[in-house]
């Protein structure tokens, strides 16, 4: 029947209007069989044994996500399919070494049509602002997600902006192979960080190595003395470096045979900003 033909447009709230149909019939989340069968149904108080064709014309378009941080090609990507936080770190073309241990995911627009995956995602941290005015934000860990854990691998939906933080450096100076900053990796410690630098030169007083590490609310710096050797043996507990850390190795003379405070403005002038960065168009589909 003509009257009963037209193009049928999903509102605001989710659903379609049909023509003589006093109530509009739910469209949101649902497959084209299931709102054709309601039409259906409700044709059936004015025709017999109605026949309803059901094509969708248009999808409204709908926001990329955006990732930029710590990644080798900031993207904005339009997904044409359900993606995960990998798929889209995939599409930047992964984490640079500069990746620190966290991701941040902030969502801009309400979750729709949430299936099991959606919600089978646990972030490490979760900020949910009582300002209306603000956008809430999840924290995901890179290295679970590198470890294959499936809750640090989150659905990410149209809009989603991703956030890969760069890591905080610690410096490691002195009587080692290639004194150097290096960006600090979650739950990096003091046999790691050594070895990063090539290890320690013959000279080195490694009974005697100096951790320097920032105080909250002081200017003075803690100094810390750590025996290596008992390290390297398991006698004695590695250390885990924090943010800003000095790593001292003098030699036996008592010198360093490095200049510090010319390797951290070196270290500090390496550092990048995430801002500013061009941020490419991608496709996953």
């Amino acid at each position: 029947e003509p009257q009963f033909n037209g193009r049928l447009v999903v509102n605001d709230e989710g659903s379609i209007e049909v023509p003589f149909v006093e109530n509009p019939i739910p469209a949101r989340c649902r497959t084209d069989r299931e709102i054709k069968q309601d039409i259906v149904t409700a044709l059936k108080k004015f025709l017999n044994k109605p026949q309803v064709s059901l094509q969708v014309a248009e999808m409204r378009s709908r926001p990329p996500a955006v990732v930029f941080g710590a990644v080798r090609s900031p993207s904005r990507v339009q997904m044409q399919r359900r993606a995960h936080l990998l798929d889209l770190l995939a599409t930047s073309g992964g984490v640079t070494e500069a990746a620190g241990g966290d991701i941040q995911i902030f969502h801009t627009e309400p979750l729709m049509c949430p299936e099991p995956e959606d919600l089978a995602a646990v972030p490490v941290d979760t900020y949910k602002p009582t300002d209306p005015t603000q956008i809430g934000y999840d924290i995901y860990s890179v290295r679970d997600l590198k470890e294959g854990k499936k809750e640090a691998n989150p659905v990410i939906r149209p809009g989603d902006i991703v956030i890969v933080q760069e890591a905080q450096p610690v410096y490691i100076t002195g009587a080692v192979r290639a004194p150097q900053g290096l960006y600090l990796q979650q739950g990096m410690q003091l046999k790691q960080a050594i070895a990063m630098v090539g290890g320690l030169n013959k000279e080195a007083k490694a009974s005697q190595v100096v951790i320097w590490r920032r105080q909250k609310g002081s200017s003075e710096p803690k100094k810390m003395i750590v025996n290596f050797n008992d390290i390297k043996r398991e006698k004695a507990k590695d250390i885990e470096l924090k943010p800003y850390d000095i790593v001292e190795v003098t030699d036996n003379s008592g010198s360093l045979s490095n200049n510090l405070l010319g390797l951290l403005r070196g270290s500090l002038n390496s550092t990048a900003t995430v801002m500013g960065q061009t941020i490419v168009p991608r496709i996953i589909y």
